[in-house]
């Protein structure tokens, strides 16, 4: 059953199709960073690895049919978290390049080692 809050435009993980949407909302680094992404495939390293770091800055891994966040639809939680974040654009394309080098260890099939 569908809850009356969930959106169609709504996913389990931060959608690719969203990016554009947050191209315009901070300073020239991150409109740089935005726009790249935005003009390569979805299954481009650069974009999985911007939709990682969306997942774990909006806490799309919490977002459930039921919720508030939910209910904004993805475009809008990602505006109003990238609006939001305390971090400085910089801080935000190190957060981007540290998901891009976990993607390239993951797609090369390296994988963390677990802590004993």
């Amino acid at each position: 059953m569908k809850s009356a809050y969930f959106k169609p435009e709504t996913e389990i993980l931060f959608p690719h199709w969203a990016v554009p949407n947050l191209v315009d909302l901070r300073r020239e680094k991150w409109h740089g960073l935005a726009e790249h992404i935005a003009n390569l495939p979805e299954t481009h390293e650069d974009s999985l690895a911007f939709s990682l770091m969306m997942i774990r800055l909006c806490g799309c891994l919490n977002c459930n049919p039921g919720g508030y966040k939910a209910s904004l639809g993805c475009a809008a939680c990602s505006r109003r978290t990238v609006g939001m974040v305390k971090r400085s654009d910089s801080a935000l394309v190190e957060s981007w390049r540290r998901s891009r080098e976990e993607i390239k260890r993951y797609l090369n099939g390296e994988r963390k080692e677990s802590a004993a």
